[in-house]
């Protein structure tokens, strides 16, 4: 079936707004009935909440939203990657049950995936899941989980079968973080940030009915909300923000965004701040130095191309093709702008670039981008897994030779052992 008119939709939607939109509602009533209508998430399915629109739709239907400053459904956090993973992946239950709860902004997520004894080889995960009686049973540790001291759900990959091929053994789940079995601990940044934390689990327990998918298909789940997470690390990321208008639906809004994006308050440094690179090299003076113009136009080409390689596959996206791995371009291109612009600025500002505090260059952005930077070549997969996935699955490359590939994981080495 084609889709109706852009024309037509903007006017539906805008029609349905001017109706509709009273900014002294509360936050959640609004957004249950800007749900029920649809419009809060149109590219949804039809039986989801949606209309079933494509994402070229979608943003023209954010832009009627934008153009008289309407509360949109929650779209902050990890909760995009559940609503993504779930809707493709979930049973009816589990879209009953959370797809909603995600869209009025009730219930907060967060990813259960890396290790500290498997670094990037996500399949090396070593956190247990046992079948005992009718539960799972969940020990082992987590590691760099965003948000997780105040989320209610994990999107956790454990290991379910230690004697097949270390791929083949993973499953996925939906866990209730609030239990007795989880303990959360904050881990503190260099750059003076705790956005993440350490999860352990002890006996954690999660019913049978919060598997996701078949037993073993961890793994192929797992790369549905990877290729999701890195498409938002593309640089076209569009990150909620705060209204100063009056009205209830805002103050309640504002209160949200400030509590789900404290984690991430430091992530345009993490990005390089490509934005204050012109104006610094003005206040000191290097914008007359050859040698830094030429690094300054370097990083600037980079950035344009990287803005016209995220908005190509975003173009793609538009045009109904599914996420792919394609965002690893997007992913490892925005890593190699983050480390030149970091250059960039330690070219601008000299041995003043490692001064911190309300004395330092900027108040201490600047000291600030250069030890945030390096995790934007970790965060979502490594700068080396992002190239794998390039060569492998884009490119179509010969696949590097891997020893423990069809080996049972019990006999991989590696610095946990499991019991036997």
């Amino acid at each position: 079936m084609s889709e109706p008119n852009e024309a037509d939709v903007r006017a539906e939607v805008s029609a349905w707004l001017k109706e509709n939109w009273d900014p002294n509602l509360g936050l959640v009533e609004w957004r249950e009935k800007l749900i029920d209508s649809g419009w809060g998430a149109p590219t949804w399915p039809v039986e989801w909440y949606g209309k079933g629109y494509s994402d070229m739709l979608g943003r023209a239907i954010d832009e009627e939203f934008d153009k008289i400053g309407a509360v949109t459904v929650a779209r902050t956090g990890i909760r995009n990657l559940a609503a993504a993973t779930i809707l493709v992946h979930g049973s009816e239950l589990h879209k009953k049950k959370f797809l909603r709860r995600i869209l009025t902004g009730e219930d907060t997520w967060c990813q259960l995936f890396s290790e500290p004894g498997s670094g990037s080889d996500l399949a090396g995960a070593t956190s247990r899941a046992d079948k005992k009686g009718n539960k799972w049973i969940v020990n082992g540790q987590k590691v760099w989980t965003t948000s997780a001291h105040h989320a209610q759900y994990g999107l956790l990959l454990a290991r379910t079968d230690w004697d097949v091929a270390k791929h083949k053994g993973l499953s996925y789940f939906i866990l209730d973080i609030e239990q007795d079995g989880v303990e959360v601990v904050p881990l503190k940044q260099m750059n003076g940030h705790a956005s993440f934390n350490q999860v352990f689990f002890t006996d954690a327990e999660i019913e049978p009915e919060f598997q996701v998918g078949e037993l073993g298909e961890g793994w192929a789940i797992a790369t549905t909300t990877l290729m999701h997470e890195r498409r938002g690390a593309d640089g076209l990321r569009r990150w909620q923000e705060a209204s100063d208008r009056k009205g209830r639906c805002y103050e309640e809004e504002a209160e949200e965004i400030a509590h789900q994006l404290e984690p991430y308050k430091w992530y345009p440094q993490r990005a390089g701040r490509v934005d204050l690179v012109i104006e610094r090299a003005k206040e000191t003076g290097k914008n007359t130095d050859p040698a830094v113009r030429q690094e300054i136009a370097k990083l600037m080409i980079m950035a344009k191309s990287a803005e016209w390689t995220a908005r190509r596959a975003r173009a793609a996206q538009e045009q109904g093709q599914a996420q792919g791995p394609g965002g690893s371009i997007g992913k490892l291109t925005s890593s190699n702008v983050a480390k030149q612009a970091a250059h960039v600025h330690t070219m601008i500002t000299g041995a003043n670039a490692m001064l911190t505090g309300e004395d330092s260059p900027m108040d201490g952005t600047i000291a600030e981008i250069l030890v945030s930077f390096p995790a934007t070549s970790i965060a979502g997969g490594t700068d080396e897994i992002q190239r794998n996935i390039i060569s492998e699955r884009v490119l179509k490359m010969p696949k590097e030779t891997r020893m423990d590939a069809d080996m049972p994981f019990r006999d991989v080495p590696r610095n946990v052992v499991p019991d036997r």
